[in-house]
């Protein structure tokens, strides 16, 4: 089966690596036109089950797509670097007499082109360079060269973007535009394809599932028999088993109200939708689960059982996965969903230190990960954990003690309530 292969970037873009894609016969590609950035996303969420990859076509869809989140397939993307920019600068270089330090830049990295100076043998630093940032509009970076060009600090502009080079065209700007090189298309591509190759076999890697319930949860408090306790978890295991055959796997008994699925990464990646939510939430909603990935049926078990006991600590219906690189994701289908590792010198570090787990301090730095930012108040702390506000109170306590956190400020969402101390949290160093 071949890859169907999403292609983000504007037309120019495209044509050229479009044409270089259609030499392998592992591709088939779906190209998506954008010409303002604000087209990137519904592109991204339209195609989302037509693409087994995505590769754009520079460095703007790319952080776009990043700061969204929502991709749930490996994305690539062409820098404008390397052999894309010194064939532009060639070329340049070969029809104009213009010095380096005359020409101004966009969406190109500040470190990038003073390395591009380095290797040139050039001592001064990059003067004019403007890299793209989220919430940079195109009119942003035409307004950046043209001031440039008008007060005669520089004679061209180079730009990544198709909707700036139209507009600098307009205003007689001379300009050159950066598009992909024919090694920077075939160098990723052929890195998709291991890629892609490397996915599959993690898709056949040994998956179990271990699930848990208790059969009195939610009954009233009147006498139940044998004969009605049992048919309840017959009615319990009679759904398992529709689940097993749903993902191509075998249901085993564990003990009293625990059962096994063995299946694969694969099946369970797409049942979970990549492992954000719980299939069918009303046949499981009384059923605890746990996930275990694993590079053999014995780790994938060991891994389940630790996923379930962790399920276990955000209540009943909860579903964690544990994968075989320590990492863990959970609680799927929740707002509060974070992904963290138990591996981490530092925090193993700060444990030592303070009387906190590893496993709380890689939940705390998962949700400040999540929220992209480091400030956090104990209620927050409280709704993700599914702790008590006094327990969260006492994580950042004993961090604010060993000088891992510090008070930045307040927050009251809540006119009439008590203001919210915001603090700091910085785990990996003081």
């Amino acid at each position: 089966m071949n890859i169907r292969l999403g292609l983000l970037g504007a037309e120019d873009s495209l044509q050229c690596i479009q044409t270089i894609a259609a030499e392998y016969g592992e591709f088939d590609c779906l190209p998506c036109l954008w010409s303002k950035r604000e087209d990137i996303v519904p592109l991204l969420q339209t195609n989302a089950d037509k693409v087994d990859m995505w590769l754009f076509a520079g460095r703007i869809p790319y952080l776009i797509a990043q700061a969204w989140g929502g991709v749930a397939q490996p994305i690539f993307h062409l820098p404008y670097q390397g052999a894309s920019l010194y064939k532009t600068l060639c070329e340049i270089f070969y029809t104009q007499k213009v010095k380096m330090n005359e020409i101004s830049f966009d969406s190109i990295l500040y470190s990038d082109l003073k390395q591009v100076f380095r290797e040139l043998g050039i001592a001064d630093e990059p003067l004019h360079v403007r890299p793209f940032e989220l919430g940079m509009t195109e009119e942003e970076s035409i307004q950046y060269h043209y001031e440039l060009w008008k007060t005669h600090q520089t004679k061209l502009a180079v730009t990544c973007t198709l909707s700036v080079k139209k507009g600098l065209q307009q205003l007689g700007v001379p300009f050159y535009r950066v598009l992909p090189a024919r090694t920077a298309v075939e160098s990723t591509l052929n890195m998709m394809l291991r890629t892609f190759e490397m996915h599959n076999l993690r898709d056949a890697q040994i998956a179990m599932q271990m699930f848990e319930f208790d059969s009195l949860a939610g009954v009233s408090k009147e006498w139940l028999s044998t004969d009605e306790l049992y048919m309840m978890e017959m009615k319990a295991t009679k759904k398992l088993i529709a689940y097993a055959k749903r993902v191509q796997g075998s249901l085993k008994l564990a003990g009293p109200g625990r059962f096994v699925v063995f299946t694969t990464r694969g099946m369970l990646r797409m049942i979970t939708e990549n492992f954000t939510s719980i299939p069918d939430v009303e046949e499981f909603e009384q059923i605890s689960c746990g996930i275990g990935i694993g590079r053999s049926a014995y780790e994938a078990e060991f891994h389940a059982a630790k996923a379930l006991l962790t399920a276990k600590e955000y209540g009943e219906g909860t579903w964690m996965v544990y994968f075989d690189d320590k990492t863990v994701t959970g609680p799927l289908g929740k707002k509060e969903q974070i992904n963290y590792s138990y591996v981490s010198a530092e925090l193993i570090a700060v444990s030592k230190e303070t009387s906190l787990s590893v496993s709380t301090l890689n939940k705390l730095m998962a949700i400040m990960k999540k929220n992209h930012r480091t400030e956090i108040s104990a209620y927050e702390v409280a709704q993700y954990m599914r702790i008590l506000p006094r327990s969260a109170h006492r994580i950042i306590t004993e961090l604010e003690k060993k000088g891992y956190a510090q008070i930045v400020g307040e927050e009251n969402p809540n006119p009439r309530g008590r203001p919210r101390k915001l603090y700091r949290i910085q785990l990996e160093q003081k």
